[in-house]
């Protein structure tokens, strides 16, 4: 079986090939494995279509994640096409033969996307992998993919970034001896797989749990029916473990003894699975829609071992409910009970949602996937924990470890978790450093991490990898590409070294990224909304929409991730990292340090004991972290006091205090309007005390330096409101018509607001963008007038 797997399927041995894809998937249905062919080749699109045309399976047809540019349309065999930013939603589904098309320059590799796919193999499938052919190089040096341009922040180009990422995953599939690899011009490799051994593990459970698959999912179908009042039950299961079918199973049996059940996840799709296990358990059922409804007639109350307790008199439902609207759908319960609630992949759901369904759901189960594509699971049980065992100390914990779609050492699983680091975790620590951690942390130093040795060093990868994992469960497989290859980012790690043994174990990182530096005319269009280049976050926000052409102009290092090992939170090791981050700013030139993050009240406090200050809120939630985004700054060196600075300096300095009191002028009324939900633990640490004397009044050349901002298309109406109002009050009538007044003075209430709404079209003036229009013009007639 010898053929070039490039070109056309015409130069391709086709009844070779079909005699091997049926060998392979025979031989991966009798061990209930997956496995995965590698094609590298300067264009492998022909051979992948070939296999396409001849995978055994039929059904589902095959998923082929790329662009299909150069698909064939004359295959027999129909190829479901999907972009990769656009694999999620696949999660919950099973495919037989998936294609990862990474060897397209426009798309490249997206870890994302891989880890979601790879997870909807069903046992006997096959993960297609195409790459360029550089990947199978002895030592691989892969060119920047269309997946980097994500990280190509100005002024770089894709083209000018490092590929230590893809080199790295090149070097890790050649290391796999269960990868299939069939390179450009060689040979069509031979199965070897390893045997599975899923005929004891069924045996074990059929005495068990009928329904079930594992002694997990049993457990875990029993502590969902079983829920009592706030006692809830969290459930963490990496990929393929029989989690939905956990839900939809409990579920089912709820239904069946007459109770409703509520079900919630980041969106339909992903709990798809759940309604196919109940439309199987419960034939009589109907879906319609996102509901699932059991008859009067057909449901009947069961006591927790499956027997009758008599006939219900009325039916049962599962609602699938999104996670914002949750609130509303409790609320107009009003007085009736509430249903149990089953939240799904809770690691994508945030914080604070998941807060308020623990208070005010008293039987509820949290679901998640410990090494997920959408949040991770391992560092949502870490953060979530502490805040369940004070409020519910009666919570349980199951976690699912068996697999159900495919058997144990599955073989793509181990390469997924390999290439994506999906297992990584921090260092255990010795029990020396239990008995006397301080003393022990003082023989740490911290290092500047290089990161094209980082890239080969895997043990150091991991440590750090796990530590960014438990820190933040919204780490996903793609930040891994973020650290290797973003430019201009600077990597420190706390390291304890083993006399011993030589080996190091990493307690710490902090991530800082280059930001700003704009010049002149550029930070200009930015400031006007004209422009906004790729990258630079907090340089651009804050002269976007807090006002001031000068922080796109300044050079700042943004901390982008910081995690400390769990068992050394609160020992000062984060302020360690950050003191030593500044230092080593300051010899690159930079003396100004910002963050950007979602705003709870403790996060805020530790920044502001570093000596950061808020200098921006975000007006609407983040979808990720269900928090209003906070960004804060701080000055560093001798020049953070204004005194010794060097020529220039001093305007720099300027501008962060101009920002800080800018901020705390604007905040009173944004907490009367657009932040008015914000907690009160979280207003009080953003306030800034002593500042109220300084921000009595603005001046006229104040209010038209921030209407000019706004009228040339900067910020938005609540970002100008204290200076429009003051404005307002004390410009004489002649300058601006009664009219126009009376719509400004609506506006300040909302633009979205139904007085002002009213008033603009009654005026002719329809849509919110032509409102807006209308609030800059009248706002510059109001400072032209003042001119």
């Amino acid at each position: 079986m010898t053929t070039p797997p490039s070109d056309s399927p015409s130069r391709i041995d086709l009844p070779a090939l079909e005699a091997w894809c049926r060998t392979l998937h025979q031989h991966l249905l009798a061990r209930r494995q997956r496995a995965c062919l590698w094609i590298s080749g300067d264009d492998p699109t022909g051979a992948a279509q070939a296999i396409c045309e001849r995978w055994p399976a039929r059904e589902p047809a095959p998923l082929w994640l790329g662009t299909g540019e150069a698909l064939s349309t004359s295959g027999a065999t129909p190829v479901r096409t999907l972009a990769m930013a656009k694999a999620a939603t696949q999660l919950g589904g099973e495919q037989s033969l998936v294609i990862f098309d990474a060897a397209q320059p426009a798309t490249g590799f997206d870890p994302d996307a891989f880890g979601a796919v790879a997870g909807t193999l069903k046992a006997g499938g096959l993960l297609v992998l195409m790459t360029p052919a550089a990947w199978a190089a002895a030592d691989p040096a892969p060119v920047p993919d269309g997946d980097h341009a994500r990280l190509a922040h100005w002024p770089f180009e894709r083209q000018q970034l490092t590929a230590r990422y893809l080199a790295r995953l090149a070097r890790r599939l050649s290391s796999h001896a269960s990868v299939l690899h069939w390179p450009q011009g060689g040979h069509l490799p031979a199965p070897s797989l390893q045997s599975g051994n899923q005929a004891a593990r069924s045996d074990a459970i059929a005495d068990t749990d009928s329904d079930c698959l594992t002694q997990d999912q049993a457990a875990s179908v029993a502590a969902l029916a079983a829920l009592a009042p706030v006692r809830p039950v969290v459930i963490s299961a990496d990929r393929g473990r029989g989690k939905s079918g956990a839900l939809g199973i409990a579920a089912a049996r709820c239904l069946a003894a007459g109770q409703d059940v509520w079900l919630t996840a980041p969106r339909p799709a992903a709990v798809s699975a759940i309604f196919e296990r109940l439309a199987a358990l419960l034939p009589r059922g109907q879906r319609e829609g996102n509901v699932f409804r059991l008859p009067a007639a057909q449901a009947d109350a069961r006591d927790q071992a499956g027997h009758p307790q008599g006939d219900t008199a009325v039916g049962s439902e599962l609602r699938f409910v999104a996670p914002d609207a949750i609130e509303a759908a409790r609320l107009a319960c009003q007085d009736a009970a509430l249903p149990r609630l089953f939240v799904d992949e809770a690691a994508a759901i945030p914080t604070p949602l998941l807060k308020g369904y623990l208070a005010d759901f008293p039987r509820i189960a949290f679901a998640t996937t410990v090494h997920g594509y959408e949040g991770t699971g391992r560092g949502f049980q870490l953060r979530f924990r502490h805040y369940l065992e004070r409020r519910c100390p009666g919570w349980q914990a199951l976690e699912m470890t068996e697999p159900v779609r495919w058997a144990l050492g599955d073989p793509l699983e181990a390469l997924t978790d390999d290439l994506l680091l999906l297992s990584a975790q921090p260092p255990e620590l010795p029990e020396s450093c239990a008995k006397n951690a301080q003393q022990w942390l003082e023989g740490c130093d911290i290092v500047v991490l290089e990161r094209d040795a980082l890239a080969r060093d895997e043990a150091a990868l991991r440590q750090l990898f796990g530590l960014l994992v438990q820190a933040h469960y919204r780490t996903t497989p793609a930040d891994l590409r973020q650290l290797l290859d973003t430019p201009g980012l600077t990597l420190m790690a706390i390291r304890q070294r083993d006399v011993t043994t030589g080996r190091d174990a990493w307690l710490g990182v902090v991530a800082a990224v280059e930001e700003g530096g704009f010049p002149t005319s550029l930070a200009h269009d930015i400031w006007c909304g004209k422009r906004r280049p790729r990258g630079h976050l907090l340089a651009q926000s804050l002269a976007a929409h807090a006002g001031h052409q000068g922080a796109a102009e300044a050079r700042w290092w943004r901390v982008l991730r910081i995690a400390v090992h769990p068992e050394l939170w609160r020992r000062g090791q984060g302020a360690r990292l950050l003191q030593a981050l500044e230092q080593q700013a300051l010899a690159a030139g930079v003396t100004r340090l910002g963050t950007s993050f979602g705003a709870e009240a403790d996060l805020v406090a530790f920044w502001l004991a570093q000596g950061f200050v808020p200098l921006r809120m975000g007006l609407k939630r983040d979808a990720a972290s269900g928090e209003h985004a906070v960004m804060m700054g701080k000055a560093i060196g001798e020049s953070g006091s204004g005194e010794s600075a060097p020529r220039g300096q001093l305007a720099q300095d300027a501008l962060l205090g101009a920002l800080q009191q800018d901020f705390q002028r604007l905040l009173p009324s944004l907490l009367t309007h657009e932040l008015h939900g914000l907690p009160p633990a979280l207003v009080d640490r953003l306030r800034q005390r002593g500042s109220e004397a300084d921000l009595a009044t603005l001046t006229p050349a104040a209010c038209a330096q921030r209407l000019d901002w706004y009228r040339r298309g900067g910020g938005g109406l609540a970002l100008v409101r204290p200076w429009l109002e003051t404005a307002l009050e004390a410009s004489k009538p002649a300058r601006l018509d009664e009219a126009s007044r009376h719509g400004l003075v609506l506006a300040l209430g909302g633009q979205d607001a139904p007085a002002f709404i009213s008033w603009a079209e009654g005026q002719g003036i329809v849509g919110r963008k032509a409102r807006d229009r209308w609030c800059r013009a009248a706002a510059g007639r109001l400072i032209e007038q003042s001119e």
